[in-house]
């Protein structure tokens, strides 16, 4: 077992999550990725669990810095329950203890009408990496905590689609709004053990999985930038992009101190207003 030390990230000013464990899945890209950063920034240990080992170990590389034990790497696919298991255990194991569990990891899946979808293939696949995935997740990790009696703080990646229907696949937007069901029921068993479960949905991000998305759905310009642009048209708060890091914010506060007390079985909307503000009305006066 790695004896945690008190060596912090250089440059770093605030130390949010100062000694704790965190595992992250489908951390080798993305939100996951932006949100590894910024737990090692803020003094955690983090397990960077995902299924693509080559760009897992590229992000372990990136971020641990002169602390090397920082972060590691561990191949996970959190469909599989064997392996979420010993990836908890893998955690424990290196760093002594487990406090958050940050589910991440998440699928599109196609753009097939209910018409025709391919139940086993489409549906079946998106809702085992998008909800089955996180219920397994939330299964061991909560187990640890238990056990070890910690306080622990569990974080799910919904999105949007966990609030309105039509804007993403009818696979991902189920798997979404069923996530949000996880995460509350999830939070009423755990609360007596002082476990918070909480979720995080951001709106459209910048994510190698946005831009297969937007390729998918033929939208012009699907690039990071095009994305964003479009992003941006639909939000209600302007001047701003959204980007993973901002996402990573939202989901170090749910995984710090800061939100500790009576957070827990929410669910944060990153959106820029999308999902309750409606401006089409006065967006039609304006043309007339």
């Amino acid at each position: 077992m790695y004896c945690r030390s008190s060596v912090r990230p250089e440059g770093q000013l605030s130390f949010k999550l100062e000694g704790k464990v965190a595992i992250i899945t489908g951390a080798a890209s993305g939100i996951g990725e932006a949100a590894a950063k910024l737990f090692v920034e803020n003094g955690a240990f983090v397990v960077v669990a995902d299924i693509q080992e080559e760009l897992g170990l590229k992000v372990v590389a990136s971020i641990a810095g002169p602390d090397v034990d920082r972060a590691i790497y561990k191949k996970c696919d959190v469909t599989v329950e064997k392996q979420v298991e010993e990836t908890v255990a893998f955690a424990i194991e290196k760093y002594g203890t487990l406090d958050i569990m940050y589910c991440n990891a998440g699928i599109m899946g196609s753009w097939e009408s209910i018409l025709d979808m391919d139940m086993d293939e489409d549906f079946n696949r998106t809702m085992a990496v998008n909800l089955r995935g996180p219920a397994l997740c939330i299964k061991h990790a909560a187990r640890a905590m238990v056990k070890r009696q910690v306080r622990g703080s569990i974080i799910c990646t919904a999105s949007t689609a966990s609030v309105l229907g039509g804007l993403c696949p009818i696979a991902y937007n189920t798997s979404k709004h069923g996530l949000v069901g996880l995460v509350r029921a999830t939070a009423s068993e755990l609360g007596k053990h002082g476990i918070r479960v909480n979720c995080v949905s951001p709106h459209l991000v910048a994510t190698p999985l946005a831009i297969t998305w937007a390729s998918a759905k033929g939208i012009d310009n699907a690039s990071g930038s095009g994305i964003e642009l479009l992003a941006s048209s639909a939000a209600n708060l302007k001047g701003v992009a959204l980007k993973a890091k901002h996402v990573a914010e939202a989901a170090l506060f749910l995984a710090s101190d800061e939100s500790s007390v009576y957070v827990s079985g929410h669910n944060l909307v990153v959106d820029g207003g999308l999902t309750v503000v409606d401006n089409s009305i006065n967006m039609s006066m304006e043309k007339q």
